[in-house]
């Protein structure tokens, strides 16, 4: 898809709403404060609002986080800029995305072909939205926190740098970020391995009460509601899970679920080499990556393990 000119997009707007998606990861948070500080610096006098559920407090090393308005009290602006997502997953900012003059969206995930704005940047496959981002920026509005932000996000999205969505490029780009003089081994520390006492009593009960099933090459665990309230947990304490059952020796897909209500499941799934999980999140009205991917179902645990698998299997036949 042919690249955008950002500012020339914006160059109008008297106020400018910047969101992602439900529940923001790494590269959702990273991409929209990156946009965030990028704009406040190269638009000075334009109101700029960055509207997002809360994220979790280890990205408060981001300048500015607290300005995040995560009671979404923005007007609707001129123009909305939905990253990391198409408008389906925006949560509350969807009103604010659908009567805003200009919706621009930047995007990397295979599910949002096409993009959802009148103004698209969406390059399916990419390692992440911040690696997009920073392809838009005019480089010399850049500092120290703007590239931070950036690399928080590409970091997230890529499992710092091992999965297979990063390219020589990305790892270009990197070493361009870390050039500004952030401490980069720091920041990988804090928002990535960093974990606290419950967080890590909920990995551990998810290692220990896991399945394995298809001759080891599928692994499941379960989260209920009831071990959440226990642990007085929340849903962004599980983060990461999935990843520890995916590098389990011999483990081709991974799959990971959290009850979120009544007979209803959020659903991660990760894959090593042949199993593309963006299919089957998608069969199911969800979406990703073809490594990574998610989705919610409804059902009790065995319901959706079995209509997960049925979808697992038939991937391994057209093997």
């Amino acid at each position: 898809m042919e690249k955008i000119n950002l500012l020339e997009e914006c160059r109008d707007a008297k106020s400018i709403v910047i969101s992602g998606h439900v529940r923001p990861d790494g590269d959702c948070v990273g991409s929209c404060m990156a946009m965030y500080l990028y704009l406040k610096k190269a638009l000075p006098g334009v109101e700029i609002t960055l509207c997002l559920e809360k994220p979790s407090e280890v990205f408060q090393c981001i300048q500015d986080f607290e300005c995040i308005d995560s009671d979404f009290q923005a007007a609707v602006p001129d123009v909305f800029i939905a990253l990391d997502c198409e408008q389906s997953r925006l949560g509350e900012a969807q009103p604010l995305f659908e009567g805003a003059k200009k919706r621009i969206n930047i995007d990397h995930h295979v599910s949002n072909v096409g993009g959802c704005g009148n103004v698209n940047y969406v390059v399916p496959g990419l390692s992440s939205t911040a690696e997009l981002v920073y392809d838009l920026f005019d480089k010399s509005y850049l500092d120290e926190e703007i590239a931070k932000a950036v690399y928080i996000g590409i970091i997230h999205d890529t499992g710092i740098f091992k999965y297979s969505n990063t390219s020589p490029k990305t790892l270009r780009i990197a070493a361009e970020l870390i050039e500004y003089g952030f401490d980069f081994p720091a920041i990988i520390d804090e928002t990535f391995y960093e974990k606290t006492y419950v967080q890590n009593q909920l990995l551990g009960r998810a290692l220990l009460e896991s399945i394995v099933f298809m001759d080891g090459k599928c692994i499941v665990s379960a989260i209920n509601r009831k071990i959440l309230d226990f642990y007085n947990a929340q849903p962004k304490d599980l983060e990461g899970i999935v990843n520890h059952l995916r590098i389990i020796k011999g483990v081709e897909c991974a799959i990971f679920m959290y009850e979120t209500g009544n007979l209803e499941y959020k659903v991660s799934l990760r894959s090593c080499k042949y199993i593309d999980v963006s299919r089957i999140a998608s069969y199911f009205g969800g979406g990703g990556h073809v490594r990574a991917a998610g989705c919610s179902m409804n059902g009790n645990f065995y319901d959706v393990i079995n209509n997960i698998s049925r979808q697992i299997v038939r991937q391994m036949k057209e093997q």
